[in-house]
């Protein structure tokens, strides 16, 4: 691997665990056109924000894309679908995919607002020094989601907890080759994009919980079977009922026709006793 020297700068401030678990943060490897590097994150104090980047690490999203924003001294940002193609002008204008994702910090699942956002995880005061990664949003609350930018600066006025306007969330620290960060940091831009792309070529976790999706899914298929078993029985039940309805009904109708033919088999021998007596009557005359 390129450059990965452990990082001697500035550590974060205002760490703020959360109650619970102890164990390591996760880690993730950075792959790039222009070396690698290795970040932690923050599971341990912003589970969603973490939760969130880690799930879409995991389904590859953002193997392939570039970095789409570079300004030298301050950060370099990535993480917009549209930067798969490096010149297009839609990139940094792209979000994740409106679905849910596991809360690795309790299990539970979390459902992205309509957009791909995520709601702003202000409760770690960990701030935009250089080496942190930071949530990207467009000005206003709960727009975070698949944009991240890494700070190269001290950058502590885009705090969520600083007087300022401007509010990200940190989520992470790099901890190994930070000189490839400051290197891509400075390479030539027009309009803040590089020159020469910088591809984003993997992005691997370690560290971290299992999701727990199939778990879920597993529950909702037993209960979808146990909805049709249930729904078939009512079906044999009713089935038996209209079964018993129509013999009841048959029942009751098959007297009536078996009286209305004794009484057509009445009326005829009737008829026919007259008829043989008006004849028997005749023969005597």
């Amino acid at each position: 691997m390129n450059g990965m020297n452990a990082m001697t700068g500035p550590a974060e401030i205002f760490q703020v665990p959360l109650p619970g678990p102890t164990e390591p943060n996760p880690t993730v490897l950075f792959s790039t056109t222009e070396g690698d590097f290795e970040a932690e994150i923050y599971l341990d104090r912003v589970p969603i924000t973490a939760s969130n980047f880690i799930a879409l690490c995991r389904t590859g999203f953002y193997d392939g894309l570039h970095f789409h924003r570079v300004i030298a001294g301050f950060m370099i940002q990535f993480g917009c679908p549209f930067s798969k193609d490096p010149s297009s002008p839609k990139a940094g204008q792209g979000n994740a995919p409106e679905v849910s994702f596991t809360n690795l910090r309790n299990g539970g699942l979390t459902m992205r607002f309509p957009g791909g956002a995520i709601r702003d995880e202000h409760t770690s005061r960990d701030s935009n020094v250089p080496g942190s990664l930071s949530m990207a949003n467009v000005g206003r609350p709960n727009t975070c989601s698949s944009q991240i930018f890494l700070n190269v600066g001290d950058n502590t006025s885009l705090d969520w907890f600083s007087p300022g306007t401007s509010q990200h969330p940190v989520f992470g620290m790099i901890r190994k080759g930070m000189e490839i960060v400051n290197k891509m940091s400075g390479v030539p831009t027009e309009n803040d994009k590089p020159l020469v792309p910088i591809r984003v070529i993997k992005v691997t976790v370690s560290g971290a919980p299992d999701a727990k999706e199939s778990k879920r899914k597993a529950a909702s298929s037993s209960s979808s079977s146990s909805s049709r078993d249930k729904r078939a029985s009512k079906k044999k039940e009713a089935k038996k009922r209209r079964s018993s309805s129509r013999e009841k009904r048959q029942s009751k109708r098959e007297p009536k026709k078996s009286s209305a033919k004794k009484k057509r088999k009445k009326s005829s021998s009737s008829s026919s006793s007259s008829s043989r007596q008006q004849r028997n009557g005749k023969r005597r005359r």
